[in-house]
């Protein structure tokens, strides 16, 4: 043991709480069997568990493999990841308060639906109707003011961040090459990549958008410390702006892009030329890869309820706020209306579902046009019904619709919509 504690801290508590199981195990299932077979059954289980936490050990003792030790204690990402990693601060320069309802709550959510928010972990839920809050509530301790991490709702504040861009004319056109903005992809295949096909997720990269498995590279994007040369060891795989494929590393590329587009880093150039102009009333936090490092921009931008309701309202005004352009009318038309020119890699139907970073979906006849992250994060925006919806929590369905999104979205929108049809209580 006295070699292992070498390994560092974290790796020791490990093998500790290692042990220490074994010797519950010991203690709770050998002594109760009588069967001498079984014993040697149960013990060669333990010596092997016991083998394999001693390789993992040592596995994650090599310096490039740290991001595994991160993986470990975590375990899962949660929505207070922010304690965990360094930010960026995005700073709200011109705060505005929303609009209060006359109505506001005087409509509770439905008695039927509520199983549902408890079911999936609702720590938020907001209705903004005619830009007024119509209605909002919390759980679980989180308020108003409560930060909570995006995940991949962050993409499409990226793509906002890219029209912007190229609004001001710091990108010239999205045909370009992304390499134009991202040396390393000037050399090879990659530099036929268009900033369109990276903004479409079809840029033909062998990016693995694994969740599950701690040595994938998603996992080592979201606990490591140097998330660049990730990206820039990504290999081209298809011909670009053909196949659509969800991957977070494209987002990454997306936002180097803008950011040396733009000649800064994507946090500043989101606190300046969005987050301020749109009035958030807080500031907002983007998780970094490490102190002064580089904003994991894929996921990871970290604000409240409120503020985030503020994306989905852009939509619908389409770029204005408060009579000031934002992003272009051009911009948000093209990034809300389907890419379907593509085909979407895992069916092989033409993309009828995602834009720019955006997705979209169909519900009682209305379009729907909205971010997601995937503990159940969403910004839905009902041109219909002049509506956003903000919904934050600790998990979603993993059972999709024939529309391509997770079944829960539909209880969040109908929910809404029987709020904001309710008479309200006396």
């Amino acid at each position: 043991m006295i070699c292992l504690k070498k390994l560092g801290e974290d790796r020791y508590i490990f093998f500790a709480a290692m042990l220490k199981y074994l010797k519950f195990a010991k203690i709770s299932i050998f002594e109760p069997l009588k069967n001498d077979e079984m014993k040697k059954i149960v013990k060669s289980a333990g010596l092997s568990l016991l083998v394999i936490a001693c390789g993992l050990l040592v596995f994650t003792a090599f310096p490039s493999n740290n991001y595994l030790r991160k993986a470990i204690r975590y375990t899962t990402p949660d929505l207070d990841d922010y304690r965990i990693f360094e930010n960026r601060t995005v700073k709200a320069g011109n705060p505005q308060p929303w609009r209060i309802s006359e109505q506001y709550n005087k409509t509770g959510i439905p008695a039927g639906r509520l199983p549902y928010f408890e079911q999936y972990g609702t720590v938020a839920y907001l209705i903004v109707q005619d830009t007024a809050i119509v209605f909002e509530q919390y759980w679980d301790g989180y308020g108003a003011e409560s930060l909570s991490n995006s995940f991949s709702a962050a993409k499409s504040i990226v793509s906002l961040l890219a029209g912007i861009a190229r609004d001001e004319g710091k990108i010239a056109a999205f045909d370009q090459p992304a390499a134009t903005f991202y040396p390393p992809y000037a050399t090879d295949n990659r530099k036929e990549i268009t900033i369109r096909d990276v903004l479409t997720m079809s840029a033909g990269l062998d990016w693995d958008e694994a969740y599950s498995s701690p040595f994938s590279v998603t996992t080592r994007a979201y606990y490591g410390d140097h998330i660049e040369p990730l990206i820039a060891g990504l290999k081209p795989v298809e011909r670009p702006g053909v196949c659509y494929r969800y991957q977070s590393g494209v987002t990454e590329l997306l936002s180097f892009v803008v950011a040396n587009a733009a000649g800064t880093t994507i946090g500043e150039y989101a606190s300046e030329k969005l987050w301020t102009p749109i009035g958030a009333e807080q500031d907002a936090l983007w998780s970094l890869d490490r102190k002064n490092g580089l904003e994991k921009a894929y996921c990871c931008f970290n604000s409240n309820a409120r503020d985030f309701a503020r994306i989905g309202q852009l939509i619908l005004n389409k770029g204005i706020w408060n009579g000031k352009q934002v992003v272009s009318e051009a911009f948000i038309d093209e990034a809300t209306a389907p890419a379907s020119w593509l085909k979407d890699g895992d069916t092989g139907r033409n993309v009828d579902f995602y834009g720019y970073q955006w997705w979209r979906l169909v519900r009682n006849g209305m379009e729907v046009k909205y971010a997601r992250g995937i503990l159940g994060q969403y910004i839905l925006a009902i041109p219909a019904r002049n509506m956003v919806v903000v919904r934050l929590g600790h998990r979603r369905s993993d059972v999709k619709t024939s529309g391509n999104y997770p079944e829960d979205i539909d209880v969040w929108l109908d929910t809404a919509f029987e709020i904001s049809a309710t008479p309200a209580l006396p």
